[in-house]
């Protein structure tokens, strides 16, 4: 879930059409916006306070099988929570979890990792290191 919901919309779609015959779907819940509480902790381990509220766009699907699939996304992209749930379903079903993880998801979590050694990669870079010498005395 957490690749499918970092996904871009084009990346979704993409792999839609890589599945070949789409699955069929009724929304049980349409796309829809709302708002949730984001919380931090002071240095990661501190006290929990309120940082601020957050955008989330969510969708229910259920295939022709009667399996479930919930897609919650960051922002306002209706269409990105839809083929977020309906590839959620997906994976649960025996016949389309293999191709949905090797067209999609694998795909989608090497990127993500790629890109997440690269931010470390930079933040490395402008890391100052202090030392301090020692006198002869």
């Amino acid at each position: 879930m957490a690749a499918l919901a970092r996904a871009s919309t084009e990346r979704l779609e993409s792999g839609w059409q890589a599945l070949g015959q789409p699955a069929a779907y009724d929304l049980l819940r349409r796309p829809e916006i709302g708002m949730v509480m984001v919380r931090g902790r002071s240095g990661g381990t501190g006290p929990k306070f309120n940082l601020g509220e957050m955008t989330v766009t969510r969708c229910v699907v259920r295939l022709e099988s009667g399996t479930l699939g919930y897609g919650y996304v960051a922002g306002r992209d209706r269409r990105r929570a839809e083929l977020a749930a309906v590839f959620d379903a997906l994976l649960q079903e025996p016949a389309t979890h293999g191709p949905a993880m090797r067209h999609l998801v694998e795909p989608l979590e090497a990127e993500l990792a790629a890109a997440a050694q690269l931010g470390r990669e930079k933040a490395a870079a402008t890391k100052v290191r202090f030392f301090t010498m020692v006198r002869g005395e």
